[in-house]
């Protein structure tokens, strides 16, 4: 009996443990720092990445898994007939996508690419549930569509604490960069079709809570709650904040936090937050 085969790359920020859990399979994207390259939560954890962001000497760069991984690890999972979903951050953000699909086309396998058309916990929401589905026996075209539905009823918003990594990686001007930071301005965007779009701009750590509390609520409204993630760069405290903020209108409900990939970190910096969720 074939079995489906649950493929994704590291900026899922899923934990080893429900990496093992559910016997996903992953693949690092690279970053390079001062000219040595190493492979996401491979070669280097992300709260190291911070450590070694912050001394160097150029902002560090991110690239895509290789086309020969991908050609390799399909290979490899489609050899006793197993078909597989390969699951990937946003296409408008990375090339990783594209790379997958080049790979599945030279590969005998049954093998089905998905744009999650996120990237953190909103890309880690859809790899859990095809594990999930895939264990209870749903096909792929199946999955596919389960996806498809959890897509349209996902969340994500991201917080930048300063803009110093946004002007080095020259996605916003120094005079923009300069007013903002004069004013204390705290940006947030909202992930929308695969694409970063700024939403609100906060003067405190205090109203950022408040307001992404209130697009919970309001988001939530009449509807279930199905998860919760909350991903940080080096900014836990801000992240547990969140957290007793969520739990005051919805106690007890599980709110997992983690660090982020080192690839939204580069162009976050540090400080900032990634906060998803989904609703039935």
């Amino acid at each position: 009996m074939t079995s489906i085969k649950i493929v994704t790359d590291s900026t899922a920020d899923l934990s080893e443990e429900l990496l093992r859990k559910y016997h996903i399979s992953v693949l690092p994207l690279s970053i390079s720092i001062d000219g040595t390259v190493y492979r996401d939560r491979f070669d280097i954890q992300p709260d190291e990445f911070i450590e070694k962001m912050e001394s160097a000497a150029e902002l560090p760069k991110s690239s895509q898994p290789p086309l020969g991984a991908f050609i390799e690890l399909y290979e490899e999972l489609t050899a006793d007939g197993s078909e597989v979903i390969s699951i990937h951050l946003s296409s408008e953000l990375s090339g990783t996508y594209q790379t997958a699909v080049s790979a599945s086309n030279m590969v005998g396998g049954n093998i089905t690419v998905i744009d999650s058309m996120y990237i953190s916990k909103g890309l880690g929401f859809q790899v859990v549930r095809a594990a999930l589905l895939a264990e209870e026996g749903m096909t792929a075209e199946a999955i596919v569509k389960d996806l498809e539905n959890l897509r349209d009823r996902t969340s994500l918003y991201v917080t930048i604490d300063h803009f110093d990594n946004l002007i080095k990686g020259g996605r916003i001007g120094r005079g923009k960069a300069l007013l903002g930071s004069l004013l204390k301005v705290k940006p947030i965007a909202r992930l929308e079709d695969g694409i970063y779009t700024p939403e609100k701009n906060v003067r405190s750590s205090s109203q950022l809570i408040r307001y992404l509390t209130g697009q919970f609520v309001s988001a939530v409204k009449g509807r279930t709650v199905q998860a919760i993630g909350i991903a940080h760069a080096d900014a836990l405290d801000l992240a547990h904040r969140l957290k007793d903020s969520l739990l005051e209108h919805i106690p007890g409900i599980d709110i997992d936090i983690d660090y982020t990939t080192p690839i939204i970190s580069v162009h976050t910096g540090k400080g900032a937050i990634g906060f998803t969720f989904y609703t039935d």
